[in-house]
């Protein structure tokens, strides 16, 4: 992969979704756009080695965004849009963090969320432009290349243990995770790709954008909330556009299952849909097979489901599921754990103790990434010791595959053992017919006192009383505290996972109450 360079074809390109079809920008289209944004950037002032950080929706103004900042010599750092979040007060505060941890020359934003982003850059004092008055200034000229930047991306994590923090990342580093990705996948032009991921986290940027940019293949893209609305729309792509390749967590597959009825696939052809990666949160086996039986008979594969590791410190993919084997299950204390693949190349991972011994095969302890993908260190100037990065995530290693229990700062001894809050969510979820999302454990000390959070988005009468019943053989002698609360008052990450700690600080903070 070369930084900030486009394929010049125009044959194959990207597929922008809008309300009334698919609006395609080839990619020699977008080279342009590219080259315009970079002599635009550079005359508002962008100098090599600047930060640029990308406020955009997925659509050509964030390809153009991106790859112009790259060709400018600068480093990019996207960031969430506004619509992102449902509180302006929670983005107010998130795009403080970001923009204090990126410190950079200038804000990209669409014109859509220009007064938004401008309430919180002027009190920092950063510059603002949209991006259609950007290209307008540089009259749309283009002007010759610069080497690109040392580091490529300044982005940031999707924020579940804390505050999100940005992650340094080297050109080289990007290179290597995109060839680890295309190598894995067995990517070539061919392939085309359909994703619904925001381009802003990791996953969507990485995964589902710049390795099929790479690679040469066609691209269909969709916003977040027109997947929400339209899930079927996402599948047509596969079952009938013929994309072969996608990635997306697990509750992307649970909403489609739950949104998608089997008699609505009637004519689709799943059959070349080589790779579906699912990551960004503990795989559910039940998730998975619901998904198979949904698409099996229009053609999908079992072997397609490709159970994933990520995280943004190490760019983004760490392991993953070779193609062709179909994934496997391990049964753990609190119910079954779904392999998440092999090391990819230039990666390795290793199982420590607490003091950073590597455990024997099979033992668990915390996930610790190396290689060539992990980033130089966090924003704030901390870098990762011996070129690897301390997960925070606990797992074990079984005949090379590793499989992820879930944050060590989600999890509780209770009777010397090791308790995890994603555990929970599923025992909840497949005995009680909760559905995914709408169950949040959160594990803790309250007084001296293992304590046990279930908040329940929404909750049933019937939910309530089952959850003694599931979870004391897990959680016997921690007391159990259920917590009813209206739908969306879960805080979550940009990528859909609950923020636990924050749940925890409001209960401790008296601010969580049960409103059953």
């Amino acid at each position: 992969m070369k930084l900030g360079q486009l394929s010049e074809s125009g044959d194959r390109g990207i597929r922008f979704a809008q309300p009334d079809g698919w609006d395609f920008w080839s990619y020699a289209r977008l080279a342009e756009l590219a080259r315009q944004t970079s002599h635009a950037l550079r005359i508002a002032g962008v100098r090599p080695g600047d930060v640029v950080s990308i406020v955009e929706r997925t659509g050509p103004g964030f390809v153009g965004a991106l790859f112009g900042t790259w060709q400018a010599g600068a480093t990019a750092s996207p960031l969430a849009p506004p619509m992102t979040f449902d509180d302006a007060s929670r983005y107010a505060a998130h795009l403080t963090g970001a923009l204090t941890a990126a410190k950079p020359a200038l804000v990209v934003c669409a014109p859509t969320a220009l007064e938004t982003v401008s309430k919180v850059t002027a009190e920092l004092g950063v510059r603002t432009i949209d991006s259609g008055a950007l290209l307008a200034a540089g009259g749309g000229q283009t002007g010759p290349g610069v080497d690109p930047a040392r580091l490529a991306l300044i982005q940031f994590t999707s924020g579940t243990s804390g505050h999100v923090r940005g992650v340094r990342i080297a050109a080289t580093a990007l290179a290597a995770n995109v060839h680890a990705i295309q190598a894995w996948l067995e990517m070539t032009p061919e392939d085309a790709t359909a994703s619904w991921l925001p381009v802003h986290h990791d996953m969507g940027l990485i995964g589902c954008l710049l390795a099929p940019l790479a690679t040469g293949g066609d691209l269909w893209l969709m916003p977040p909330e027109e997947f929400v609305r339209r899930p079927l729309r996402y599948l047509e792509c596969f079952g009938v556009h013929g994309a072969r390749l996608t990635a997306l967590p697990g509750f992307g597959l649970d909403h489609i299952t739950r949104r998608v009825r089997p008699e609505a696939l009637s004519g689709f052809d799943f059959s070349a849909w080589r790779a579906v990666i699912v990551g960004a949160e503990r795989v559910s086996a039940s998730t998975l097979e619901r998904f198979f039986q949904l698409g099996e008979p229009a053609g999908l594969s079992r072997s397609a489901l490709l159970p994933a590791y990520g995280l943004a410190e190490a760019t983004l993919a760490v392991t993953g599921l070779p193609l062709r084997t179909g994934w496997q299950a391990r049964d753990g204390d609190a119910g079954t754990v779904v392999g998440c693949g092999q090391p990819l190349q230039g990666v390795t991972v290793t199982v420590v103790d607490d003091d950073g011994n590597a455990v024997p095969d099979g033992q668990p302890g915390e996930i610790v990434v190396g290689g060539t993908s992990v980033g130089e260190g966090y924003a704030q100037s901390t870098t990762f010791d011996d070129g690897t990065v301390r997960t925070g995530d606990a797992g074990v290693l079984e005949d090379g595959q590793l499989y992820v229990f879930g944050r060590l700062g989600d999890s509780l001894k209770i009777r010397g053992r090791a308790v995890f809050a994603e555990d929970l969510d599923a025992l909840l979820v497949a005995a009680l017919g909760i559905p995914a999302g709408r169950a949040t454990t959160v594990l803790g000390h309250d007084n001296g006192t293992a304590t046990a959070l279930v908040i329940l988005e929404g909750a049933r009468p019937a939910w309530r009383e089952g959850l003694s019943g599931v979870l004391f053989p897990h959680v016997g002698g921690a007391r159990l505290v259920p917590v009813a609360v209206p739908m969306g008052t879960v805080p979550r990450t940009t990528s859909g996972k609950p923020k636990r700690r924050e749940l925890w600080a409001a209960h401790l903070a008296g601010t969580l109450t049960d409103r059953a």
